[in-house]
């Protein structure tokens, strides 16, 4: 059977980046699209539960089916996975998001949303970001990587909760490919007071992200800063094995 492949993002169905990999994924399979209407960055696993979610269809044509919905990149990945889609997908890809979610980024971002609600639903899935929030960087060299990376996904499957968190250097001088851990960052300085606010204290969202182990060449963040494209293995569940056995052996935790 031929695989069925939905694709969502957090930029919104006119992304650049969106199409790019509608491009990459149409030689795989059949492709489903459910994308938000307009951009939802930074959306994270939000959901809506207080209004209902509008969703029509925007195109069709053999072998690719484009739908709109007034919702967050997880909402349109459940919608399109319980009533949408003909059949239970094989694999979801997201992106191509114009802006890095390595690191820390990947618990803000409603890309890696799309992939976590795939990983949940037991689906292989796989996220795709560049670093470069220019909305007409490059994308042709990218195409065939993803491409390529989702065409293994569905040769090996992933084991399940697991997805997998691509990320590309800025650029086309790539040096290859690497597979690493998500570094430890954080972002700081992150709001600047609006300077005429009025009826109390405005801020825009701004900051920068610091790598706090910039000598570990094992991150993602290592490896993007070096040119590499960095794919990280992320696992949904977020235990901590280590402390539960220490936990364990401490005695008193009795009611």
């Amino acid at each position: 059977m031929t695989p069925l492949i939905l694709i969502s993002n957090d930029d919104g169905l006119d992304s650049r980046g969106l199409s790019a990999l509608i491009e990459a994924m149409r030689p795989l399979g059949d492709v489903f699209v459910c994308a938000p209407d307009g951009p939802r960055s930074g959306a994270s696993c939000s959901i809506t539960d207080t209004v209902p979610l509008k969703c029509w269809q925007v195109s069709s044509e053999p072998g690719l089916e484009v739908y709109a919905c007034t919702a967050t990149p997880c909402m349109c990945t459940k919608l399109a996975i319980d009533c949408l889609m003909p059949r239970r997908p094989d694999l979801v890809v997201a992106g191509i998001n114009h802006g890095s979610n390595a690191s820390v980024n990947h618990h803000y971002s409603g890309t890696t949303a799309v992939t976590t609600e795939g990983a949940l639903q037991g689906i292989a899935s796989v996220a795709f970001s560049l670093d470069d929030h220019d909305t007409e960087a490059p994308l042709d060299h990218i195409v065939p990587i993803c491409r390529r990376i989702a065409s293994l996904v569905l040769e090996h499957g992933l084991s399940f909760g697991t997805y997998l968190n691509v990320n590309f250097p800025p650029g086309k001088d790539l040096r290859g490919i690497r597979v690493c851990r998500m570094a430890y960052s954080r972002w700081v300085n992150e709001f600047e007071p609006c300077p005429r606010s009025r009826g109390g204290q405005w801020y825009w969202l701004c900051g920068e992200q610091v790598d706090e182990e910039p000598e570990s060449t094992d991150t993602d963040l290592w490896a993007m800063r070096h040119h590499y494209v960095a794919i990280t293995p992320i696992n949904i569940d977020p235990t901590d094995h280590k402390l539960k056995e220490s936990m364990e052996s401490w005695g008193n935790l009795t009611i």
